[in-house]
């Protein structure tokens, strides 16, 4: 099959297909109350990608642009992605859909930073992200991973 991701669209559409994967996920996977907070229809500038197979939803993720005020991570300090939720159905993993979210994130050309979820940190090092050890994160009960595009590094 030929899957590519898209933006998706802010609307009640999309918000139904999302009901999907509450069922699969923990709750914090859930992002139906980023959905509902963000709710205009047919928004196109949505935080939200996802693959579709036929006009079902198999497997999304939420990109927040992130100022360079916030950044705590890269040298120079600059505006960043902060990757959450990233989930495929069932019934769809091990066809590299997850890695393809990836990848478009990347494609972006921002650092992207996400926290691995418990037994995650196998796929985070396989798409090229590297964890960043600060106690500080560790304290807040994070996980953090980044990935940098060329001529950026982590603060010291």
């Amino acid at each position: 099959m030929d899957y590519r991701v898209e933006r998706l669209k802010v609307n009640f559409k999309t918000l139904e297909d999302f009901k999907q994967f509450k069922e699969y996920g923990l709750e914090e996977l859930s992002m139906l109350e980023d959905l509902q907070a963000n709710i205009i229809e047919d928004n196109s500038d949505s935080p939200f990608y996802g693959i579709y197979d036929g006009d079902h939803l198999i497997a999304r993720m939420s990109l927040y642009r992130i100022s360079a005020k916030y950044d705590r991570y890269f040298n120079p300090p600059q505006n960043y992605y902060e990757l959450w939720k990233l989930e495929v159905l069932p019934e769809y993993r091990n066809q590299k859909l997850g890695t393809m979210l990836v990848e478009h994130a990347k494609s972006l050309g921002l650092p992207i930073k996400t926290n691995a979820r418990l037994g995650s940190d196998h796929f985070w090092l396989k798409v090229g992200f590297i964890p960043v050890h600060y106690q500080a994160e560790r304290d807040r009960g994070e996980n953090p991973y980044v990935w940098l595009p060329p001529g950026t590094s982590l603060q010291e």
